[in-house]
């Protein structure tokens, strides 16, 4: 099974193949999550990947710090403007500082499925009841690696909102969905918003 470091070397080897598929991308639930915070509102972009998202939300006027596993990843990130950017492994999320609220746009897909639950957990501890939550994640069942090396976990809608629901965390709602994304493959996605 292929590890986190084997995954990460994909995003460092691909970081600009990557970052020109997703410069074409809307942020779908962006409108969502940005609406539920106040002006200036602090926001963690975990797992930013290039930094897109993360530089449409400091140009919506928040506090962005946006991390990443990947050093690749982080420097791209680091050059938009607005934007604090770090290389923060998904164990280390307790260290973060408290947010106003959580962007998690297809990173922890990246987890294996046993760690979900701390990595919820922990998110959860940064912030306050009632900060908003985005999480996307892909559909299907199981772990697999792609054939580029990254590794993949898969949850059924069902499992999602359960887990969230353990970690704290209440789901106002959910968008189903199917794309390609960089191995190629189409696949069934969904994005969940909800609160703490």
């Amino acid at each position: 099974m292929s590890s986190h470091r084997d995954t990460l070397a994909v995003y460092d080897r691909d970081a600009d193949r990557y970052a020109r598929m997703v410069a074409k991308e809307n942020a779908q639930g962006m409108d969502i999550f940005l609406s539920a915070l106040a002006p200036g509102s602090r926001v963690l972009d975990l797992g930013c990947g290039p930094g897109h998202h993360a530089a449409a939300m400091a140009a919506a006027g928040m506090r962005v710090l946006a991390v990443d596993g990947s050093a690749a990843m982080v420097a791209m990130t680091g050059r938009h403007p607005g934007v604090e950017a770090r290389q923060v492994l998904f164990d280390d999320i307790a260290t973060l500082p408290a947010v106003d609220g959580i962007w998690a746009s297809f990173s922890l897909l990246h987890a294996p499925r046993a760690d979900l639950p701390r990595h919820l957990a922990a998110l959860r501890g940064l912030v306050q009841p009632g900060a908003p939550l985005f999480l996307g994640m892909k559909l299907g069942e199981g772990e697999r690696v792609d054939h580029l090396g990254r590794f993949t976990a898969y949850f059924s809608e069902a499992e999602l909102r359960a887990e969230l629901a353990l970690a704290g965390f209440t789901v106002t709602q959910a968008t189903p969905g199917r794309g390609k994304g960089l191995a190629g493959t189409v696949d069934d996605w969904l994005l969940l918003h909800a609160h703490a």
